[in-house]
């Protein structure tokens, strides 16, 4: 038996991953190839046989010289160095390495790395049902019989402070009069109404996280296109029709009175919405929890771009299905699915529409 110096990180068992320090080792014999084992300054003492007389025996009481007499028999019997270590183990030689577990030295060094090695593993193991939780959410994947919608962009009309038309921020959330059930006229200095197929639409706001329990005082903002295709206060300067915040009531539900949107040239029908902690928060884009969009369904959108109101969103929703869309189109089918508007009604007396917002909160 020998007693060496070397480099922790120049060793092959154990194989350290903290940083090179100086570590004094025992080296035994076995065979052709040597066994390593690190001496723990004031950690660990080795026993001698007069330890061993003194101190009495017990079962494996041996200390190390024993261990190292039974690791070189096992080898000479051609038992594998790693099973070597593991009936080791098993007989209660992991004293050894135990005493190794915690200290200053060489062999703090090895244990901070296994150490390391442990919390990484953990570490990743978490991050890794974190992110997957993440994508559960964020992704669309349901909890409970709901479904968390994605965040979709605002587009280049939305006039919730985010932006400006010919230099000035356009912001309807701060104006008196937006906090309105039937969106269909302008408020303020013009009460021009815009035309089009009456629409009703029940939005219910839920906690994906929480059971799809409904989220009472929410503020919902939503605006879209006219029969034409055409925006309030950026198209149309003068009007903020088809625009309007509603509060989530005890059920989670807000209600809206509105149009049934025209479709213009390359984009899907839709609705564009944000949704608010409450509604004094609902005064710019900053302080909004999700911002994302409705989709129309395409039957009735076929229905609907065959009367004469619609002429000209006929046309363009020939060549458009939300799964080509730019918006709709990367999500998944579960996804657009929750994200479409569910709609009964005629032509002749209108449509009712609901639909789910699923948010992680």
């Amino acid at each position: 038996m020998i007693e060496r110096d070397y480099m922790d990180h120049a060793l092959a068992w154990p194989a350290p991953t903290g940083p090179m320090l100086q570590s004094r080792y025992i080296e035994q014999s076995a065979g052709d190839k040597p066994l390593l084992f690190p001496i723990v300054e004031g950690l660990h003492r080795f026993q001698t046989r007069q330890d061993r007389m003194t101190q009495g025996s017990k079962p494996h009481d041996g200390g190390l010289i024993d261990d190292l007499a039974m690791m070189q028999s096992l080898t000479q019997q051609n038992v594998g160095r790693r099973r070597t270590l593991r009936l080791l183990f098993a007989a209660g030689g992991g004293a050894i390495i135990t005493a190794c577990g915690g200290g200053s030295g060489g062999t703090s060094s090895s244990s901070s790395g296994t150490s390391s090695s442990t919390s990484s593993t953990s570490s990743s193991s978490t991050s890794s049902s974190t992110s997957s939780t993440s994508s559960s959410s964020t992704g669309g994947t349901s909890s409970g019989s709901c479904i968390a919608d994605p965040e979709e962009t605002n587009g280049p009309y939305p006039a919730d402070g985010s932006n400006s038309r010919s230099g000035t921020v356009v912001n309807v959330l701060d104006d008196t009069g937006v906090v309105r059930s039937d969106i269909r006229s302008s408020f303020g200095s013009s009460t021009t109404t815009a035309s089009g197929l009456y629409t009703k639409l029940t939005i219910t706001v839920v906690n994906v996280n929480g059971s799809c329990a409904p989220l009472e005082g929410y503020a919902v903002y939503i605006w879209h296109c006219d029969v034409n295709g055409k925006y309030s206060l950026y198209d149309y300067p003068a009007e903020n029709f088809l625009r309007g915040v509603g509060v989530t009531d005890a059920n989670g539900q807000v209600t809206f009175e509105t149009i049934f949107p025209g479709c213009y040239d390359g984009r899907y029908p839709h609705i564009h919405f944000e949704v608010y902690p409450s509604l004094a928060r609902a005064t710019s884009y900053s302080n909004r929890l999700l911002c994302s969009q409705f989709a129309m369904p395409s039957a009735t959108c076929t229905t609907v771009y065959a009367t004469s109101a619609y002429s000209s969103s006929k046309s363009n929703f020939s060549g458009e299905s939300i799964s080509s869309d730019n918006v709709f189109g990367d999500n998944s089918t579960a996804q657009q699915e929750a994200m479409t508007i569910s709609m009964t009604g005629d032509t002749t007396n209108g449509y009712t529409g609901t639909v789910t917002v699923g948010i992680a909160i």
